[in-house]
């Protein structure tokens, strides 16, 4: 499916949104985190990545890779708004987007093969999971 302008912007308003909640909570309960992780940023991620690369989204929680791009690299898209983002497996591709929490901006981090990131991943072993870190965009 291919997402339009009107559907991009409508989104964007949404996502503004939902972190000027997150910052009235962040307010009314000092020393609480309320960003927006999991499916929910995940998904704004994968829609985004579709829009302004032309990726071609698979059907939710799709195993390693969350979509292809027209020339059949198959791309996993994560989306963050601290200085890492988990990874779970070694993807062909990999795009990971930056969420400003004050702007609501989307800038991207990292596109290219998903070897890099994998092998050079901090290993968290009580968790069984993998740990990229990221320059935050200024």
């Amino acid at each position: 499916m291919e997402y339009t302008s009107e559907q991009i912007s409508n989104a964007y308003l949404k996502i503004l949104e939902l972190l000027h909640i997150v910052s009235d909570l962040e307010e009314s309960f000092p020393g609480r985190h309320f960003t927006l992780d999991g499916h929910l940023a995940g998904s704004i991620g994968e829609i985004m990545a579709a829009y302004y690369y032309g990726i071609e989204l698979y059907e939710a929680s799709e195993p390693t890779h969350d979509g292809k791009t027209s020339d059949g690299k198959e791309v996993q898209i994560k989306i963050t708004q601290q200085d890492r983002v988990v990874i779970n497996e070694e993807s062909e591709y990999l795009v990971v987007l930056f969420l400003n929490c004050s702007t609501g901006e989307i800038s991207e981090i990292y596109n290219g093969t998903g070897a890099m990131p994998w092998d050079t991943a901090y290993i968290y072993e009580k968790h069984n999971t993998r740990y990229m870190m990221v320059s935050k965009p200024d």
